[in-house]
């Protein structure tokens, strides 16, 4: 038994603008959503949607998960930079050297990604969303590969990778120091049982090391937890 990540959903104090700015960067589609916000879905094999929700919350710190988008060439490298600029990104410092050979951007409410340089090893044979780069224990990375059934690709040194069987991105993990939690997290993991039965994959992931955690959600279909590390995630109904 395991769970299906369908969506990697955005707290969005303008949901409109920001799933524009992504489906222009990833040239990716709209949906219907059920939970009033919007869906971008994958043209590629990513393999999980994107969704932004209206939310009123502010972003205090820098985001524990970012997008690492792929390059073929200094030229691609360059074109998606201006492509998201464009679009209303823009640079931003969060301590990068001036000779990193990745650029640091942000979308139009502060999320941060980086487009990584031509000839990455580590995201050699990933599509355009090569991988989500998250601030995060080697237990936590250890947690998601029992919840989502993905194979560890990497875990050497305390950090940590997953990637699904079926190709995508990878999920990785940096290992220690993981940074103090402030807040919830803009973005999140919603899930959906495997098997159709939430109450039962609730229960297995409390078994594997997640809790239950009250944001004041209220009588909602969803349940809403924390991974080992902190980091809120809905498990969906099935359908």
């Amino acid at each position: 038994m395991t769970s299906q990540l369908v969506a990697l959903s955005f707290d969005a104090h303008d949901p409109v603008r920001l799933a524009r700015f992504w489906a222009g960067v990833l040239g990716w589609e709209s949906a219907d959503d059920p939970r009033e916000g919007i869906t971008l879905l994958p043209a590629d094999d990513t393999g999980f949607r994107l969704r932004f929700l209206p939310s009123q919350e502010d972003k205090p710190v820098q985001n524990r998960m970012h997008f690492d988008l792929t390059s073929s060439s200094l030229e691609n490298q360059r074109e998606t930079v201006a492509c998201a600029l464009e679009l209303g990104g823009r640079h931003i410092d969060i301590g990068q050297s001036p000779d990193d050979p990745h650029v640091v951007l942000a979308d139009p409410e502060g999320n941060e990604f980086c487009v990584i340089e031509p000839g990455n090893k580590f995201l050699a044979d990933c599509g355009f969303i090569g991988a989500l780069s998250c601030d995060g224990s080697q237990q936590v990375g250890y947690f998601w590969s029992e919840a989502l059934g993905w194979p560890l690709v990497w875990d050497q040194d305390e950090e940590t990778a997953i990637r699904s069987p079926h190709g995508g991105p990878k999920i990785a993990w940096g290992g220690p120091p993981v940074e103090e939690k402030h807040g919830k997290c803009r973005p999140h993991f919603d899930l959906t049982p495997a098997d159709g039965d939430q109450r039962a994959e609730v229960d297995r992931l409390l078994s594997l090391g997640a809790q239950r955690v009250d944001l004041g959600q209220g009588d909602v279909p969803w349940v809403v937890m924390a991974d080992p590390d902190g980091n809120e995630f809905c498990v969906l109904p099935a359908g």
